[in-house]
């Protein structure tokens, strides 16, 4: 099943780019356009301190999870090490003065939250993490499955994470133009941030970030999208992960990375 959602979404995207291919060299095009003013996105507790907390003075490498579908597999970056995990990986350790960052990109493109799910309890029983970061909610979101089963989904998720002692953080669904049904769409991402508040547990809201790229420079955010004007480009990516670093360290200082590379 999990081979057959792969290769049905692999198909989709290979369409959307035969289809829309002019819309690629447009997004290329506009991508110095596109201005990235990287900022927290994470919905938290303020007197719970940064994500980072306790990072410090240990010597061991930081083992971090990142486990969802597309958005974290990479689906529109032109290469592994333009995923907002990559990135990731190397503004965390630059932000904490050369810490070996072992990050574990765990994506599946398609998937939707049940598949996911069972992948997570299943790496969280077979090795330790000292962060897991769970993107959700999207494709989920998308198919209109049942909202009710969705949000227990969420709060199993959690609640395995808590289980085996692993600190996680939720990234909650993108924002796109082409959303249909908003108002469906947005009661995935509202029960996301209710469930994992609830817990205690802080989301990365990367709906409202781009939403407010958006809202910004419509034209210059089409850069931060793929051909499909679904998935993230290079830039949208970059941003991305400038935003989850800022989000994960608090304070400490992050090294920029230039959203239009």
């Amino acid at each position: 099943m999990r081979t057959w959602f792969r290769t049905a979404h692999a198909c989709a995207f290979a369409c959307a780019v035969l289809l829309l291919g002019p819309l690629f060299a447009s997004s290329s095009a506009m991508a110095a356009s596109f201005v990235c003013r990287p900022r927290p996105i994470i919905a938290a507790d303020p007197a719970a301190g940064s994500v980072a907390t306790g990072w410090q003075g240990v010597v061991r490498p930081l083992r971090i999870l990142a486990i969802g579908s597309s958005s974290t597999e990479g689906v529109g970056a032109s290469g592994g090490d333009k995923t907002y995990p990559a990135r990731l990986a190397v503004l965390l350790r630059d932000g904490l003065s050369g810490r070996q960052i072992d990050m574990v990109n765990a994506g599946i493109g398609g998937e939707i939250a049940p598949q996911t799910l069972q992948r997570l309890k299943a790496a969280l029983a077979a090795s330790r993490y000292d962060l897991v970061i769970w993107q959700v909610g999207t494709n989920d979101a998308v198919t209109g499955g049942d909202l009710e089963a969705f949000r227990k989904l969420v709060a199993d998720g959690i609640g395995a994470a808590r289980a085996a002692g692993t600190r996680m953080v939720v990234l909650d669904p993108q924002f796109y133009p082409g959303i249909k049904e908003t108002a469906r769409y947005r009661s995935y991402v509202e029960a996301i941030a209710e469930i994992a508040r609830g817990a205690g547990v802080p989301v990365l809201s990367r709906y409202a970030a781009m939403r407010e790229w958006y809202e910004r420079d419509a034209e210059g955010f089409m850069a931060a999208l793929a051909g499909d004007r679904f998935h993230m480009s290079d830039a949208g990516y970059a941003c991305l992960a400038q935003d989850i670093a800022m989000s994960l360290l608090g304070n400490r200082p992050t090294v920029a990375v230039a959203a239009g590379e």
